[in-house]
């Protein structure tokens, strides 16, 4: 009798092409293989780029973390969930890239910075699953993900978008090294992000995520904050807490049922459901006008509140 997760998924995705398979083979690694890492290594990947002044500043100027932090989380989440999980050509997915570069147009972000974003969505995963996922992700994944951010790229308006995984991990560890600074309003935005990401636990438990949290941060991430430099017991406890985690889930049978990002208890601000056409933040006049004009409407979804597992 097999003792352990089964390798079928992983065996039917080789035989898909990532050039032109990549939105279904994402699919299935986000909502079946690795939704749980997927979920955090992506806000992780968000959460590196405040480091940046020129986007943590950028965010610190609008205010919405300080405002409004679980808002800013949840619209971020469930626009890219309808881009991941309806697909980029659907309804919902169309409608949630116009919202998404509606919001940015608002700003003044350098193709360099946007470029930058688009790297750690794509290096980030990789490199968590890498290291505490309960498999290593096989290249037609990697290729996958790859193609998948190109095009969602493209959708952004994004220039001279890296070709391969290596060239995107090169361009964002440099970008990182050239950029990643002390500056006052990106700890701002750091500390409010903590500040959520504690609640999605038990109160008692809340001071052990915090300082859990800083502990895996890359030590250049945690300088450019200028977080306090852990104990080397507790960036060992940290790392290989969530190394067991990932041996603990191999062990475990294969997910059957897809977990999305819409359905987790952390989602908080649609208790009533919500339309994709009116996720963001706008200006009043802006948010009542629902979807860009020539966008249909679509049906209300309902956000039905999941207990959050992690395997």
């Amino acid at each position: 009798m097999r003792i352990g997760r089964s390798h079928r998924r992983l065996h039917e995705l080789e035989r898909l092409d990532p050039a032109t398979d990549y939105e279904r083979i994402t699919r299935v690694d986000g909502t079946l293989e690795f939704p749980w890492d997927l979920q955090q290594s992506l806000s992780f990947a968000l959460f590196r780029t405040y480091a940046v002044p020129s986007i943590g500043g950028l965010l610190y100027e609008t205010g919405e973390f300080e405002r409004d932090a679980q808002k800013r989380h949840d619209d971020t989440v469930l626009i890219l969930d309808a881009i991941a999980v309806d697909g980029m050509e659907s309804d919902d997915g169309r409608a949630a890239v116009r919202r998404m570069n509606r919001m940015h147009g608002r700003y003044d972000i350098s193709n360099d910075d946007l470029r930058y974003v688009l790297a750690t969505f794509v290096v980030t995963p990789i490199r968590w699953i890498a290291a505490y996922g309960w498999r290593r992700q096989s290249r037609v994944e990697i290729d996958a993900a790859v193609q998948y951010y190109r095009r969602l790229g493209r959708l952004m308006g994004i220039r001279e978008i890296p070709q391969t995984y290596e060239a995107f991990a090169e361009y964002m560890d440099a970008y990182e090294a050239e950029h990643f600074r002390l500056d006052p309003r990106t700890r701002v935005v750091a500390d409010a992000t903590l500040d959520l990401l504690v609640t999605f636990y038990p109160r008692m438990a809340r001071r052990m995520v915090r300082a859990f949290s800083i502990a895996i941060l890359d030590p250049h991430l945690r300088a450019a904050f200028g977080y306090p430099e852990p104990s080397r017991f507790a960036v060992r406890a940290s790392h290989g807490a969530l190394r067991l985690r990932g041996r603990i889930v191999s062990l475990l049978p294969a997910r059957r049922r897809p977990q999305y990002a819409r359905d987790l208890k952390r989602i908080r601000s649609y208790p009533g459901g919500y339309l994709v056409e009116q996720l963001g933040t706008f200006a009043p006049e802006e948010a009542a006008s629902g979807a860009v004009a020539g966008t249909p409407p679509t049906a209300a979804r309902r956000v039905t509140p999941l207990p959050e597992r992690a395997p």
